[in-house]
């Protein structure tokens, strides 16, 4: 019998044209929604193997009852809080991982395209480039050099870095070259030589980092000791004139208290790639209305490593671990 995989979003062709070398494939076809949990309790009793993506949440009941499903292909080892793993053994469903080296080079070029994007936020943000384009569309430019839109820009500016992590050491020596200063506070100081390599300066807490910087970008990482690391106290060490970027993950932020913040002019904006109500908070991932509304905050879709590149060497090493799997089974029970 033909073995099934069922990809719970659209992803590039490469990937595809693997898995269809060794199995039947069905693509969940909409791009404006998340997979739900019934409908992959539904793909659970007609196919063999699930290809997830980072948020895609695969609680117990996916997995209840008679199922056909043999096992589930992800791209890291880190899935505890996005999968039941518990009921996936009891299930005797498998997980099938990429392979360390094709992590190894899918988590180096998803760090340069988040630092990237990252990067276009501050850039966004200090050019006020997604205001200019709505006052452009709105009417045409009504006055050459336009004082409407005057921004902070970048040059000679300071860069607060929380965390040092993969994302940024590749951020860093972008905002060097754009003449941007950059401060960074982590848990454990790096060795002189490397803070001097990657053009950073140590500040020994949050409280000593905030008040120097007209930028401040989240990239610490997500655990039980940061929750919330940015809250009304932290917002309210920050500069009136500087902006806060979260590319990191939504729940480092006390998200009430950035759109309070905001509302009362506490910051001068946001640029935001995550947000609170994602997976594994909620299933279906939303944006609060009111960060919607705000010219001054400029939003992106938790989509960091979207370049073709970076999203097909992804995607492909799942693929390949998926097919090498389907491969080897069949040799095993023929």
């Amino acid at each position: 019998m033909t073995e099934r995989v069922f990809v719970v979003q659209p992803i590039p062709e490469p990937a595809l044209e693997i898995l269809r070398s060794c199995a039947e494939v069905e693509v969940y076809p909409h791009t404006d929604r998340m997979v739900s949990v019934d409908e992959l309790a539904s793909v659970a009793r007609r196919c063999d193997y699930i290809f997830a993506m980072h948020e895609t949440m695969i609680p117990a009941e996916v997995i209840s009852g008679p199922i056909r499903l043999k096992g589930i292909a992800v791209g890291g080892r880190e899935i505890g809080d996005m999968i039941d793993i518990a009921a996936c053994e009891r299930a005797g469903v498998r997980f099938i991982h990429a392979q360390p080296d094709g992590q190894a080079a899918s988590r180096r070029g998803n760090a340069k395209a988040t630092a990237d994007l990252a990067l276009s936020h501050v850039l966004c943000l200090a050019y006020r480039v997604v205001e200019a384009d709505a006052y452009t569309r709105a009417g045409g430019f009504r006055q050459e050099m336009t004082m409407d839109l005057m921004g902070l820009g970048c040059t000679d500016k300071t860069v607060g870095v929380v965390g040092m992590g993969r994302v940024a050491r590749e951020l860093a020596p972008r905002l060097n070259a754009l003449d941007m200063g950059v401060l960074y506070t982590k848990r454990t100081r790096l060795p002189a030589e490397e803070e001097a390599g990657l053009g950073v300066e140590w500040r020994a807490s949050l409280e000593e980092l905030l008040p120097e910087c007209d930028f401040v970008v989240m990239l610490a990482n997500y655990n039980s000791s940061t929750h919330m690391l940015m809250g009304a106290a932290q917002f309210a060490l920050m500069k009136p004139t500087a902006y806060f970027v979260n590319p990191g993950r939504g729940r480092l932020v006390d998200e009430a208290a950035l759109i309070k913040a905001l509302q009362d002019g506490v910051i001068a904006g946001a640029g935001l790639e995550v947000f609170w109500n994602e997976p594994p908070v909620v299933h279906e991932p939303f944006v609060p209305l009111a960060l919607r509304k705000m010219d001054n905050v400029v939003l992106t879709p938790h989509n960091g490593g979207a370049t073709w590149e970076s999203r097909t060497r992804q995607v492909v090493g799942i693929a390949r671990a998926l097919e090498a799997h389907v491969k080897e089974t069949a040799k095993e029970s023929a």
